[in-house]
C-alpha cells in the first residue's frame, strides 16, 4: 500500500521518493489527512522509536525529517484545502545565554513529525519572547532547553514570566538538556522532562491529543 511505501521512504531518508509518492497518492484521489496521518507522521513516528531505543542516531533522523519536510511541502495546500489544522502550537527556544541548539532542532523535527506547528525561536532567547510567542500564536506547549548547568536557572525565570503573564495556566512548559532531571523540571514548576528529542514529542502529544 502507498501509505507504507511513504513511512518507509521517510524512515530511509528518502527525499525524493516521499515526493513522487505523496504526489502519486493525492492524483490517486486519497485524503490529504490519511497521507499525513499514515504515510508521513506513520513514519517519523517509527523513527522516533528507534531513535529512542539506539537503532539509529541523529543523522539518520535529520535524513527523516528533511524527507517528511519534502512530502509536507507537497502536502500542504491540500491539508489547507481539506481544513486539516495542526495537531497543536509548541513554541521552542533555547533560554538566555546558552547558544546550544542541536537537541532544541531535533526535538522540533520530531515535534513536527507528530502533527504540531512548531515555532522555533532559536537560542540564547529571552523569558519575555517565549511570553510573548506564546500569546501571538496561541501555542499550548512550550519547549525550554538548555545544554550548560550554568544557564539551568534561566528557566525558572522563564516560569516565572509566564506565571507573571497571567497566561501560565494556558500552557505546558517542558524543559530538557543533558544538564537536565526530571526532579529539577518539578522544582522550577515545569509541567514535564524529557531526556530525548523522541521522548520530548511524545510527552508533548499527551498534553494535546491527536485531532480525530
Amino acid at each position: 500500500m502507498i501509505l507504507n511505501q511513504i513511512s518507509d521512504a521517510l524512515q530511509e531518508g528518502n527525499s525524493g521518493e516521499v515526493s513522487r509518492l505523496v504526489k502519486s497518492a493525492i492524483e490517486s484521489g486519497m485524503p490529504a489527512k490519511d497521507i499525513l496521518n499514515d504515510g508521513l507522521i506513520d513514519g517519523m513516528g517509527k523513527i522516533g522509536v528507534k531513535f529512542k531505543c539506539n537503532e539509529v542516531y541523529v543523522p539518520e533522523v535529520l535524513m527523516a525529517a528533511r524527507a517528511m519536510k519534502a512530502g509536507l511541502e507537497i502536502l500542504k495546500p491540500h491539508l489547507a484545502k481539506a481544513g486539516i489544522k495542526p495537531r497543536g502550537t509548541v513554541i521552542l527556544g533555547t533560554v538566555r545565554g546558552d547558544l546550544h541548539d542541536i537537541g532544541k532542532n531535533l526535538v522540533g523535527m520530531m515535534l513536527q513529525g507528530s502533527g504540531f506547528a512548531v515555532t522555533d525561536l532559536g537560542n540564547d532567547v529571552p523569558p519575555e519572547k517565549f511570553v510573548q510567542a506564546a500569546k501571538d500564536s496561541g501555542a499550548q506547549i512550550v519547549g525550554l532547553s538548555a545544554l550548560l548547568t550554568t544557564t539551568m536557572p534561566n528557566m525558572k525565570e522563564v516560569v516565572a514570566k509566564f506565571v507573571e503573564s497571567g497566561i501560565r495556566s494556558k500552557v505546558k512548559i517542558l524543559v530538557g538538556g543533558a544538564p537536565l532531571t526530571a526532579e529539577y523540571a518539578r522544582e522550577i514548576g515545569a509541567d514535564g522532562y524529557a531526556p530525548d528529542a523522541a521522548q520530548a514529542a511524545e510527552l508533548a502529544s499527551t498534553f494535546v491529543p491527536k485531532v480525530a
